[in-house]
């Protein structure tokens, strides 16, 4: 598969599970379909580092490795965010909660946030020792 798809396959998955994310109490059918749709969203970035690996070309695991990093500490400061404006206003919770949908897609899609945050710090971890295998 090309790169360029991988991306626009991935870039798709997070749209449709960001869009998923804001169905307040999904059904156990739909619960099931979700998660196993914000599993299926890490499907192309490990495509992309099997490629990478493959090629040699480190370019799409460097990309994979920062997506994974950024989202991984975005979610992280977005939920302690999120603990501590329990305190503040309503509109300053709900606007937080909101950021964390669309920046953890994945993870407020499937309902399991260990899953997700599991997930992109294996393919964090992978595309490291890519990144560094190709340098070496």
């Amino acid at each position: 598969m090309k790169q360029s798809f991988l991306y626009a396959l991935w870039g798709a998955l997070f749209i449709l599970c960001a869009g998923l994310g804001f169905i307040p109490s999904p059904g156990s059918a739909l619960r099931i379909l979700m998660t196993l749709l914000s599993v299926a969203f890490f499907i192309p970035g490990v495509l992309l580092l099997k490629q990478a690996r493959r090629s040699g070309d480190s370019t799409a695991a460097i990309v994979v490795r920062n997506l994974s990093m950024a989202s991984l500490v975005l979610s992280a400061l977005l939920i302690v965010a999120n603990f501590l404006s329990a305190l503040a206003g309503a509109w300053l919770g709900s606007f937080l909660h909101i950021l964390l949908v669309i920046v953890s897609s994945p993870m407020i899609c499937s309902g399991f946030w260990a899953l997700s945050l599991f997930l992109w710090a294996c393919l964090m971890i992978a595309a490291v020792k890519i990144v560094k295998d190709s340098k070496a």
